[in-house]
């Protein structure tokens, strides 16, 4: 659980982070553009406007914003998924299954999270904090679960 709320909470701070540096960008760059084209601005302006919109850009391009959201949504769909899938294992199959049966599913379980493990980005601590202040708080809490 604590999983896939941080890697939603990064998947958030990316998308935010795009966003504030995005828009601004493109519009700085048609601004600079229109200044640029305009009889009454001098070229200074225009060129300082489009050298902001470069900085931007270059920023948004190396932290690769969108492309960082993507990956944590998919890994907190991920663990999610594993989540239900580990519910429906204790609810559901395993009174019905022999000791060696439910180990094997268990089994199963354990090599789907690990290889979620092994591809899900590393989040920062900002989007642990955050996904475990929505767990403390009772927002993934299911009657199904026992709380």
């Amino acid at each position: 659980m604590y999983s896939a709320q941080t890697q939603f909470s990064s998947s958030k701070f990316w998308r935010t982070a795009n966003y504030v540096l995005g828009v601004p960008a493109a519009a700085l760059a048609a601004v600079a553009g229109a200044t640029g084209l305009a009889d009454t601005a001098d070229a200074q302006t225009a060129a300082t406007i489009a050298l902001i919109a470069a900085a931007l850009t270059a920023i948004l391009t190396t932290l690769n914003a969108a492309q960082r959201a993507e990956q944590s949504r998919v890994a907190a769909t991920a663990y999610q998924a594993l989540q239900g899938d580990a519910r429906v294992f204790r609810t559901i199959d395993l009174p019905k299954l022999s000791y060696d049966d439910a180990r094997a599913r268990l089994d199963e379980l354990v090599v789907h999270r690990n290889t979620i493990n092994e591809t899900a980005p590393v989040p920062a601590f900002l989007a642990y904090r955050l996904g475990k202040r929505n767990i403390t708080k009772g927002r993934q809490d299911y009657r199904v679960d026992g709380k």
